[in-house]
């Protein structure tokens, strides 16, 4: 038989051919696995020929291994599927009754990553709508003959599919979604991610028929938001876009935040975050304050401290921002509502950067200059929100991290927000209150109060609370008490006093004012086990004896000195000397004051003891206290000569003694 196999071909007529077809589907089927590539192809395209011309019964028998095919590393052997089910499509003669099932493996290509084998997809699919198109005319006409155009924001309305090609897939997709959504969730992540790019796909063909399968999708975008594989979450993520672009912003809305009121979750808002990026602005904009005040929710914004939570949470006010621009300003609190939330949990998570850009995003909307204008914009109801709840207020408050960043946020917007600023710091600072809120209260209180000026005395009103913050807030909590938070709640209301007094927003009549008031706390902080609270009880005395212009009564002053000294004897070398400044300031006030013959005795005292330092260990100490000595030699000087004679031999080296004997004879004569 020399002809070729070309010629034989014809001998085999096409009934005989039907009837043995379905006999070789099962040796192809085995050998399509095969390890040469190109025995696959062989395969794939015999396969193609066989159910062609013999029965299309076989293509529920081979559909399964074709689309194992679509995995295929070879990318021969991934075309060669493509375009025998692109064939079938176009000439199998029952094709009609296998759309839903080959469709599916069609447009399985169109994400390809070689892109011959997409241009291929694209090709072959464009040409079954056409076909498909032509051979049903007659039920087209009004669609041929009225063609309507894309709708409003289509993301590529100069490609649009075919007429066809749309009604192909609108008129299968009940029968290919359910299949899709179920391998969405499959265990296979390559399967997962061929569903996800498939269902993208899908939905741009469907449009707006996609509407009536909304809840079935929503479900499935659901998981697969959830996916580990970012291929899939990406590819999710697109899909819902394209509802948010074809589908009626009433209808998705209602069920996506109706899901996210029963179980809030990073996917649920990934979710909205995709439809509102996909939505046109003028359909969405009628819904923008329902959007933003159901995020401003609690349950919501609070709904977890997981980064993904939050980052999903920023996007959705990102895709209102950017869709929604200038029309977000009716929305601007609810949005800061959650920005603020957002940069509450964001401790932990690295949120802040991105937190930081959006709010500078709102506040471009908004037309004002800057996040601290914002702030300054909505500074007060931001308090007013914040304060519904601060009775119930602990450490572990979602609120008081919220009021931290309202707080250190707002930079001169806080002078304005006084009213309300105060008085939740004065519930809150109360001795019955959680000791740990407390502390954190006034860690915050002491960062604002640093820079006053900036913060809380923005506008020059800060000393008409002078009285409640001196009287309802520091004294209670420098009272003594038991136990170590006791104690780190005193050294935190210590450093809040010092970060106010140093801050230069008060005049030195309003020092004085302080001074009066809690002159008698800071002298008994100076025995705390706290050495910082120590040190700055020292520094506060020094800065009050400094603004009293030496006008205080001698009765309170006398009563400043043994406290200070006591502190020469401290285990830190840093007290010890800023108790010795200290003692200077005390000793020029003694000075300033007309009748210092009434403190003879304690002066006279103060020297003998200080002899004592000038022969210590420290020449640090030694070099303080000589300054000291000094500086109150011009009161008495005959007295500290005297006592300075009668210890010179029992200190180890007389040379301290001597430098202060040689400056208290240089003094000028006493008038």
């Amino acid at each position: 038989m020399g002809s070729s196999p070309g010629n034989w071909w014809p001998l085999l007529s096409t009934d005989h051919f039907h009837m043995q077809s379905e006999s070789l589907i099962g040796p192809l089927m085995q050998t399509i696995s095969h390890q040469h590539w190109k025995v696959r192809v062989a395969v794939i395209e015999a396969t193609g020929t066989v159910i062609q011309f013999g029965s299309g019964k076989s293509v529920d028998d081979v559909l399964s291994h074709f689309a194992q095919r679509l995995f295929d590393d070879v990318p021969q052997v991934r075309q060669a599927v493509t375009c025998v089910v692109g064939d079938w499509l176009l000439n199998l003669r029952d094709r009609y009754s296998f759309f839903h099932k080959l469709i599916p493996l069609l447009l399985s290509s169109f994400d390809d990553e070689i892109p011959e084998i997409t241009r291929a997809a694209a090709s072959l699919w464009e040409q079954v709508g056409l076909q498909w198109q032509k051979e049903n005319e007659e039920d087209l006409k009004d669609k041929l003959d009225f063609a309507s155009p894309p709708p409003a924001h289509h993301p590529y309305p100069e490609n649009r599919p075919v007429l066809g090609c749309r009604e192909l897939v609108f008129r299968n997709l009940s029968k290919i979604l359910p299949a899709i959504c179920h391998d969405i969730t499959d265990w296979v992540p390559g399967t997962r991610v061929k569903s996800a790019q498939l269902l993208a796909v899908l939905l741009l063909h469907a449009e707006d028929h996609v509407t009536q399968h909304l809840e079935l999708l929503l479900r499935a975008l659901l998981r697969a938001c959830a996916d580990e594989e970012r291929a899939v979450v990406s590819s999710a993520a697109r899909s819902a876009e394209l509802i948010g672009t074809f589908v009626s912003p009433e209808v998705f809305l209602k069920l996506i935040l109706s899901m996210l009121k029963k179980s809030p979750s990073p996917s649920s808002l990934l979710i909205l975050a995709s439809v509102i990026r996909g939505c046109p602005r003028e359909a969405l904009q009628p819904h923008l304050k329902v959007i933003a005040t159901e995020l401003a929710q609690a349950h919501i914004s609070q709904g977890s401290e997981n980064h993904l939570y939050g980052e999903h949470l920023l996007l959705c006010v990102q895709a209102l921002i950017a869709v929604c621009q200038e029309d977000c300003r009716g929305s601007g609190l609810q949005l800061m509502k959650v920005l603020v939330t957002v940069m509450a949990f964001s401790g932990a998570t690295g949120l802040g950067d991105k937190v930081r850009e959006t709010t500078d995003a709102l506040a471009a909307v908004e037309s004002v200059d800057s996040s601290q204008d914002l702030y300054r914009e909505h500074v007060g109801p931001l308090m007013e929100w914040l304060a519904g709840s601060h009775h119930d207020w602990t450490v572990h408050s979602a609120e008081l991290l919220q009021f931290n960043v309202v707080v250190t946020h707002s930079g001169p917007a806080l002078g304005e927000a006084l009213p309300h600023l105060i008085p939740i710091l004065r519930s809150c600072l109360q001795p019955a209150r959680d000791p740990a809120m407390r502390l954190k209260l006034f860690s915050i209180l002491s960062g604002v109060l640093l820079r006053a000026k900036e913060t809380v005395d923005s506008q020059g009103q800060f000393h008409s609370y002078l009285d409640t913050m001196m009287k309802d807030i520091l004294v209670p909590n420098l009272q003594w008490h038991a136990g170590r938070t006791a104690a780190a709640i005193r050294t935190a209301a210590v450093s809040c006093l010092w970060a106010l007094i140093s801050s230069e927003s008060l005049s030195a009549k309003q020092i004085r004012e302080v001074q009066e008031t809690l002159m008698p706390q800071i002298l008994t902080t100076l025995e705390e086990d706290s050495q910082m609270t120590r040190l700055i009880s020292c520094r506060i005395i020094n800065m009050f004896l400094k603004t009293s212009g030496g006008v205080v009564d001698p009765d309170k002053l006398i009563k400043v000195y043994p406290e200070l000294l006591k502190r020469l004897d401290d285990v830190s070398n840093e007290v010890r000397l800023a108790a010795a400044s200290t003692l200077v300031t005390w000793l020029q006030c003694v000075g300033n004051n007309d009748g210092k013959s009434y403190y003879q005795s304690n002066i006279h005292y103060l020297y003998k003891e200080l002899l004592v330092y000038l022969d210590d260990p420290e020449s640090a100490v030694q070099d303080a206290v000589l300054e000291v000595l000094k500086a109150g030699s011009a009161l008495f000087p005959d007295l500290l000569v005297r006592e300075t004679e009668a210890v010179i031999h029992k200190h180890r080296s007389p040379a301290y003694c001597e430098q202060l004997l040689q400056h208290v004879q240089a003094l000028p004569p006493a008038q």
